[in-house]
């Protein structure tokens, strides 16, 4: 990527404020700039095919990636989990040097960094600072899937529901993050349901003044009473 640019100049902001960088002298963030290509895709787009993730490792600087699975049989489609901004993608096949068999979609416009994985794993090798922060980001997915692992096999649809929407609360605002202005399908492929499940749920919380929604905005009026739908159920 040539230093002189605009697109260079956005790279760099976006990699000095992401937390895998932030404590990295601005010389090292050069370097690894010039290895770096500014890439965007439109909303809806399958662009990560299964062999590209021994290829590139991807830094989000904008926009929603839903990574997720589809059963050959039933054509079903589970969604394991949403990347956002400040996220990176593939971090298993960076670990273990192996085909990711999911599939990937932007969910918004998506604007990302990626590097030749070779090179994304160097960088791990060289700078500590990285893998610092690396090792806490990759708990945390972990620690994320076993949550809704466990949600999806021991609770019923609404708790599923109820918790989904509970994890993605601005506790600024009352209104949902992440999975803002999904549809009830996309909804549904997170919690393991279908649409017409989703939406009769969705109708009883907004029926009970726990929500309301425009539009695909959602808001959470009453947080105390979805908390004791789930501790009912639960």
């Amino acid at each position: 990527m040539e230093k002189s640019t605009e697109e260079y100049e956005i790279a760099f902001n976006g990699l000095r404020e992401h937390p895998f960088f932030k404590n990295i002298d601005e010389n090292i963030l050069n370097t690894l700039l010039k290895a770096m290509t500014l890439k965007s895709w439109e909303k809806g787009q399958e662009f990560y095919s299964i062999n590209d993730t021994l290829r590139r490792f991807h830094i989000i600087l904008k926009g929603r990636v839903k990574v997720y699975q589809i059963d050959p049989t039933t054509t079903r489609e589970f969604t394991l989990y949403i990347l956002a901004e400040n996220d990176v993608f593939d971090v298993i096949t960076l670990l273990d040097g192996h085909k990711h068999t999911k599939l990937f979609k932007t969910l918004d416009t998506v604007t990302v960094l990626n590097v030749p994985m070779e090179m994304a794993r160097k960088w791990i090798q060289i700078h500590p600072e990285i893998n610092k922060t690396l090792m806490p980001y990759l708990a945390s997915r972990m620690r994320s899937l076993e949550t809704n692992l466990t949600n999806n096999v021991l609770s019923d649809i609404p708790t599923r529901l109820a918790k989904l929407i509970l994890q993605n609360i601005d506790k600024s605002s009352n209104e949902l993050q992440l999975i803002h202005n999904l549809t009830n399908d996309e909804i549904a492929s997170l919690i393991g349901s279908t649409r017409a499940v989703v939406n009769r749920h969705l109708q009883r919380l907004k029926k009970e003044g726990i929500i309301e929604m425009q539009r695909r905005h959602t808001v959470v009026k009453d947080i105390e009473a979805l908390i004791k739908k789930i501790e009912n159920r639960f």
